[in-house]
């Protein structure tokens, strides 16, 4: 094993420490107050928001499938690594001008951002996934990016869960029937709207709304990258 692989190594166990540890009691509490925020909307609003955020990224998920790229063969990790993080740069650029740009448009062109966003995020983790080795064209892998994107965006209660899921991924896989509509899609809109929902009530607000919508995107990006990182290394290492 060489030296980049080992410290790589090192990062992955590090990670997989932070994802096993428990949620503290302000994170509980935190969560306990959102969630009691949320059952104070109506459900109707609940299927809205599920439902459009289910078709919006099944029609990512499968609209992206006919420009991306063959599994990358016959490269080092350390390799794999360079062309992730230049891929990451450039998605940062866009989805920095792309947050400035609805931001300072207010609340109606505020509101076009998620469905953008949402599409650069997914894009992204194809691509890498495709750096990777792996081909997204297998239902399996789409399956692990959603779980990618969830555990990314998730609060710590359920990242324990989704991140047990992704590390005995071919146990939880064998166990699905063949269709994407088995994701739990209620939980992944609701810890993704909660995640985000701060953030992006700010981008909303004339004034700061570029400036909010440009960094907030930018970081986004940067933490799902960081995190598909890890999560294909724990598909590489034995």
């Amino acid at each position: 094993m060489d030296f980049y692989n080992e410290i790589a190594r090192k990062e992955l166990n590090n990670w997989k420490k932070k994802m096993r540890k428990k949620p503290s009691l302000v994170e509980k509490a935190s969560k306990h107050v959102q969630n009691k925020f949320n059952n104070l909307l109506p459900e109707k609003y609940h299927e809205i928001v599920t439902s459009t955020i289910k078709n919006m990224t099944r029609a990512v998920l499968f609209g992206s499938k006919y420009i991306t790229k063959k599994p990358y063969e016959n490269l080092s990790l350390r390799q794999r690594e360079k062309l992730v993080a230049q891929k990451t740069k450039a998605y940062k650029t866009t989805a920095l001008i792309e947050g400035a740009g609805t931001g300072a448009g207010g609340i109606i062109l505020g509101l076009a951002d998620l469905p953008l966003l949402l599409s650069i995020k997914i894009k992204l983790l194809y691509d890498i996934a495709a750096i990777y080795g792996f081909d997204v064209n297998d239902y399996k892998e789409r399956i692990y990016i959603l779980n990618i994107f969830h555990i990314t965006f998730a609060s710590k209660s359920k990242i324990n869960d989704v991140f047990y899921k992704m590390e005995n991924f071919e146990e939880y896989f064998d166990s699905l029937p063949d269709d994407i509509d088995s994701f739990d899609w209620r939980s992944f809109q609701q810890e993704y709207r909660d995640y985000i929902d701060l953030a992006k009530l700010l981008q909303m607000v004339p004034g700061i709304g570029a400036f909010v919508g440009a960094y907030v995107n930018s970081k986004l990006i940067d933490k799902l990258s960081k995190t598909a990182v890890q999560a294909y290394r724990m598909r590489i290492f034995p």
